[in-house]
């Protein structure tokens, strides 16, 4: 099976090619014979061309190309109606049996191309799209090669409007001047008004009818009014007084603290009061209660969220993590049950003993959600179950519908620092119980709601790696742990949460290079020490990639965990205003190894993924043993030149120059020619820019001191340095002609932008002379030989750099420590192989020149990529194949499967990496 980069370059070769071909017959065999081998699929082994068929009104029919129960293509020459091919197509239909009609229709007239997938979500699905577009598109032909593509569900839009309304009605209140601290305690209260609104908690619209009718429009009495409100709700009915308002007595006693701590009062203006009813008029029944975390974030600063680590994970990702943690094999067990009732009655007992844990709660959201999902699974089990009765119209049943579940918000645990979001996890989770509560109690004709709220989830405040996790919930109790923990970099953590990592991880040597989400990895497998505990968390990229994956990892494995599923990078997405943007994976674990491992990987990192059964996990989330574990060094692991880092200027940029500066610095002084530079970095490589610096490593003082602009800036880059909080850099300041580190390579070197897009296939890098200054943007490699250029520019060493790199969002995060002195380079390669290599990466430099008016970011994007010099890079990655006894591999992770056994095989004889991470 090739990997979805393999096959979207695939798709890019085929536009190409059939760019110009109009004619319907001919050619469209070998159109479709090539669009086939762009999945690595042979056509004649899954399609026929010509089927022929009997047609509906009589007279028979022949389709163009037909794969059985799966696929049917109608090909017409250019131009032709694509609406009249479809017809034609499904005309076909009459003469197949059930079988055999395909689920995907595809129309082209090789310019344009129609997809109809005939059992889209909703129906239909028709997408659209030139030719020359497939490769954007290509992931809607996975059924080709044989990937099941998940599809988790985007949010309800309702959700976001609530969002919204909550947004709003919190931006009148801050305008009001109400207490902002007491804001988020008002809102909460308001949510579970509107919810109880419509959700039978309240007769229907009481609380808007209330509002509507019984408060002034210049909204003057609204807080009065709200007062009495909370303040019903929080006393039981028969303490309430004989005089209560009608209208204010018919609301449910509702306990459970939400309503008893006095709140300041609200001075209304006609705004508010127009907000607050506008809240009230769409249906919050169909609204999640995981939206809470949503609405918590819309009223924090910026700055505490960050602090706080908090972004809000939506349902969609919610789904990820619970399916592979548990849900899918729960969903699997319910279908094979079928309508066995022992098997529904043990499913439906397992499913009540699940407890869950989210040791970084928040506001609950992923509680909510799994929560809810138990309970639809159970209310199936019931439904099949009790069928007979209920079709039966029994007016009663066997039981009291009210206690039937077996399942118990009390059986959802959650830690959560900060005090405001515990009470909304703790609200949250009530309130989908009442809405299962409600779908339960409706599907068998008596509904009923738990009032006053006696049932409690164990919602803790507190610091999760401070705690003692079995004093919260014994582990000999606990199912599954699961959660978002918080995404502070190492680098920007607080006193206080490094004190975490200490406490967690003990003395760990390099523990200040691990993020804040690591400790509770650890802290969870710490915990389920002797259990068959599964756990699942999001987490940012970055632990699955760079120096943290050694360190952590290691840490894991001495405690025998292993990765039973993962999702590998995607891009984040909540529910929230001002959503960031965060790359993430999940990652599930446990100390049982399992039989057979799920990875999900996504060929789109916005899209969908697709699932991947292997038999197991490497921490670098890839198809490859999980003991094999890349580890900082400071040498090459192979004999091959050492790489360095590129010069640091630390200048404030007074020594460097742009080409209008390094002109009037030279008409002032020409004799200043021998100290500028060109100076490269990646944005000038990249992009065909030109900088200089000032090299005054040889300079001589008293020729400084004729050179009055230089002097200026020399005198500019002191004061600089001079006022900086970092001792190193004041130090500095003593020479403040130089660039605080200084690497330049002494012979001609290639030169390695550190940081570039994770759309190329290839990342650029290029030969230099040592005149040129390296900057730090960039890393070199002196004294390198147009071998060493082409096996790192190889297919073999980017599959290499794109698990093991670390990420600067998504981009690739070239390391010489990590990257470049792990590779494991072709052993002993003959002088032949050598010279075929120099060749081949000769020509890949030979067909740059060709373009000398395009930018090499022009020329390695790939949908702008030449095909001469996509063609000269396949030449040297056959060579480079060849170096390594090897013509060719079945796609990336048998490519990468095949490096970390070499990589595990040089491990043996090379000396140990260094402990210390370096990047």
């Amino acid at each position: 099976m090739l990997s979805w980069n393999e096959i979207r370059n695939r798709a890019l070769l085929f536009s190409r090619e059939w760019a110009g071909e109009t004619r319907e017959t001919g050619e469209y065999q070998t159109f479709w014979d090539d669009f086939f081998n762009i999945f690595g699929i042979r056509r004649r082994s899954v399609a026929l061309y010509q089927k022929k068929v009997e047609l509906l009104g009589g007279g028979r029919g022949f389709i163009d190309l037909f794969w059985p129960g799966t696929f049917l293509a109608e090909h017409k020459s250019a131009g032709q109606d694509l609406d009249a091919a479809f017809a034609q197509a499904t005309d076909y239909f009459a003469g197949l049996t059930e079988e055999q009609r395909p689920r995907f229709v595809a129309v082209t007239d090789y310019k344009r191309m129609r997809l109809y997938d005939l059992e889209g979500e909703g129906g239909v699905v028709q997408t659209d799209f030139d030719l020359k577009d497939l490769a954007k598109h290509i992931r809607l032909f996975a059924f080709v090669a044989g990937y099941e593509v998940r599809q988790y569900r985007d949010e309800n839009p309702v959700n976001a409007k609530a969002v919204r309304a909550i947004a709003r009605l919190y931006e009148a209140l801050i305008v009001s001047l109400y207490p902002k601290e007491a804001i988020d305690k008002l809102l909460t209260r308001l949510v579970f008004c509107f919810f109880a609104d419509d959700t039978g908690i309240f007769n229907k619209d009481a609380f808007r009818t209330y509002l509507e009718y019984m408060t002034k429009e210049d909204g003057s009495d609204v807080g009065a009014h709200l007062s009495l409100i909370f303040q019903t709700l929080n006393t039981p009915v028969e303490r309430r007084q004989t005089t209560t308002d009608e209208d204010l007595a018919s609301l449910q006693y509702v306990n459970g603290g939400l309503f008893v701590e006095p709140l300041p009062a609200l001075f209304g203006t006609s705004e508010i009061r127009r907000t607050l009813i506008s809240c009230t008029e769409f249906d919050w029944s169909g609204v999640s209660p995981g939206i809470f975390g949503s609405m918590f974030q819309s009223v924090m600063d910026d700055d505490a969220r960050h602090d706080l680590g908090a972004h809000y994970t939506s349902e969609k990702n919610i789904s990820k993590v619970i399916s592979g943690l548990f849900l899918d094999e729960l969903k699997n067990e319910l279908e094979q049950a079928g309508t066995n009732h022992a098997k529904l009655q043990s499913l439906w007992q397992k499913i009540g003993n699940i407890a869950l844990l989210d040791p970084a709660c928040g506001c609950g959201n992923f509680l909510v959600v799994a929560y809810r999902e138990l309970r639809r699974l159970e209310l199936e089990i019931l439904k099949r179950l009790y069928k007979k009765e209920v079709e039966a119209g029994q007016s009663q049943l066997p039981f009291d519908v009210a206690r039937l579940s077996k399942l118990s918000v009390d059986r959802m645990y959650g830690i959560e620092i900060l005090p405001f979001p515990a009470e909304i996890a703790r609200l949250s989770l009530w309130l989908v119980d009442h809405m299962a509560n409600i779908e339960l109690g409706d599907y068998f004709g008596q509904p009923f709601a738990k009032l006053p709220i006696t049932e409690q989830p164990h919602i803790v405040c507190g610091n999760a790696l401070q705690l003692d996790w079995e004093t919260i919930v014994p582990k000999g109790k606990l199912s599954y742990i699961l959660g978002n923990p918080p995404f502070i970099g190492s680098r920007v953590m607080d006193a206080m949460q490094k004190a975490d990592m200490h406490s967690v991880f003990g003395r760990l040597r390099d523990v200040g290079f691990l993020d804040y989400v690591t400790a509770w990895y650890m802290r969870a497998a710490q915990y389920i020490q002797g259990t068959s505990i599964h756990c699942a968390f999001v987490s940012t990229n970055s632990i699955s990639q760079g120096e943290q994956v050694g360190i952590l990892w290691e840490a894991l494995h001495t405690l025998g965990i292993h990765i039973f599923f993962a999702h590998k990078t995607f891009k984040w997405a909540n529910e929230a205003p001002g959503k960031a943007a965060v790359y993430c994976v999940i990652i599930g674990f446990a100390q049982s190894k399992p039989l057979r491992a799920r990875l999900f990987d996504y060929e789109d990192i916005s899209g969908e993924p697709h699932e991947i059964e292997i038999s197991e996990i490497n921490p670098y989330l890839i198809p490859a043993s999980e003991n094999i574990i890349v580890r900082n060094r400071q040498k090459p692991l192979c004999a091959v030149p050492e790489m360095s880092f590129g010069n640091m200027p630390r200048d404030g940029g007074f020594l460097i120059l742009d080409e209008s500066e390094r002109e009037i610095l030279l008409r002032e002084h020409p004799v200043a020619e021998k100290f500028v530079r060109l100076y490269m970095g990646a944005q000038e490589f990249l992009h065909n820019e030109k900088r200089y610096c000032l090299w005054l490593v040889d300079a001589q003082p008293q020729e400084l001191a004729a050179l009055s602009t230089i002097m200026r800036r020399i005198d500019a880059v002191k004061l600089m340095r001079s006022m900086s909080a970092a001792a190193s850099t004041r130090a500095m300041a003593q020479t403040p002609g130089l660039f605080a580190q200084r690497t330049q390579p002494k012979t001609d070197y290639v030169l390695i932008p550190r940081v570039s897009s994770e759309n190329r296939r290839y990342v650029p890098m290029g030969f230099f002379s040592k005149e040129t200054i390296v900057s730090d943007s960039c890393l070199a490699l002196p004294s390198a030989t147009l071998y060493h250029f082409g096996i790192l520019e190889s297919e073999m060493h980017m599959a290499w750099m794109r698990q093991v790199c670390g990420r600067l969002e998504s981009r690739y995060r070239y390391s010489k420590d990590i990257v470049y002195n792990n590779f494991p380079w072709p052993e002993n390669p003959s002088e032949q192989i050598v010279e075929d290599i120099e060749e081949k990466a000769q020509a890949v430099l030979d067909a740059r020149k060709q373009f000398p008016n395009a930018t090499l970011a022009d020329l390695y994007n790939p949908e702008t990529m030449p095909k001469v010099l996509l063609d000269a890079h396949a030449a040297l990655d056959r060579a480079v194949d060849k170096a390594y006894g090897v013509r060719s591999f079945e796609n990336e992770l048998k490519r990468l499967e095949f490096l970390f056994g070499m990589y595990q095989k040089y491990l043996a004889v090379a000396p140990p990496a260094k402990s210390e991470a370096q990047s």
